[in-house]
């Protein structure tokens, strides 16, 4: 079966599951993150092993299930938890998802992510707008090109859309929630990173580090799907730097539970201008 039919396949048990609902808008909610699918109303939970050729998400801090309901008036389908690509995945299962997503209809995908900072200014809480990225995986769109989705050659000038950017900085000042901005670096972990890991990734222009987002961010901008991005900052590169400074997946899944609440109530406010 090709790639391109399985996508199919999935979407059309997808579909067949929805009871006619069209959702609007794709949500990926990373390590630590699925808090906000709690606000979802009206919820039909949909777990990924029972979706034809989805794999089961095993990081920590990731449910694997599509929810699909309201948010704010916006019929959403969220991801509680993804599929990496450390996980011994291949792009087009770590991307499948979001392929599923597209081809029922989303007109904007948002995604979140836990990070490291490396930008020396960030602190453990932070919420950073992804203005850009650097992408270290292996491209999803390596392969014979589904024309059915978008050109060979799609534009990465704006993957994260300007509009979007800009509807959640005033919805920021209004809610008085402080924001950071900056350049997301994606590698393949699923080993943390070096204190002279971080070191390079903020010299070659990162401000935050994690193992997931831009492949699906790639393919939703294949299709030409706005992005919106947000990562919450859940450990900082200059604690590293302390003698007795020891990285922990678990503590990264507290703070970025801990933050939650804001992303939560920014993503709210942004669908309701949409």
């Amino acid at each position: 079966m090709s790639f391109l039919e399985k996508i199919h396949l999935a979407s059309d048990y997808v579909k067949s599951r929805l009871e006619g609902r069209q959702p609007e808008v794709g949500i990926v909610l990373g390590s630590g993150l699925g808090k906000l699918a709690d606000e979802i109303e009206n919820p039909l939970v949909i777990p990924y092993g029972e979706i034809p050729g989805f794999v089961v998400s095993t990081a920590i801090g990731h449910k694997g299930n599509f929810i699909v309901g309201t948010l704010s008036g916006k019929t959403v389908i969220a991801m509680q938890g993804r599929i990496h690509y450390y996980e011994g995945y291949g792009m087009q299962l770590v991307t499948l998802p979001i392929r599923v997503m597209v081809r029922l209809g989303i007109r904007y995908l948002f995604v979140s992510n836990a990070a490291g900072g490396t930008n020396l200014n960030y602190h453990v809480g932070d919420l950073m707008l992804i203005r850009d990225h650097i992408n270290l995986l292996p491209n999803p769109l390596i392969g014979p090109n589904l024309d059915e989705f978008g050109p060979r050659f799609p534009d990465m000038t704006r993957p994260y859309d300007p509009a979007l950017i800009h509807l959640a900085e005033e919805v920021a000042r209004e809610e008085n929630i402080p924001l950071q901005k900056g350049v997301y670096v994606a590698c393949s972990g699923p080993s943390y990173e070096t204190p002279a890991e971080y070191r390079y990734f903020r010299l070659i222009g990162a401000d935050a580090v994690g193992m997931s987002t831009t492949p699906e961010v790639i393919v939703a901008r294949h299709s030409g799907i706005p992005v919106f991005g947000i990562s919450v900052i859940t450990d900082v590169a200059h604690a590293t730097e302390d003698e007795d400074y020891v990285t922990d997946g678990e503590a990264i899944v507290q703070a970025a539970d801990a933050a939650a609440d804001k992303m939560s109530l920014l993503f709210k406010q942004v669908f309701l201008r949409l």
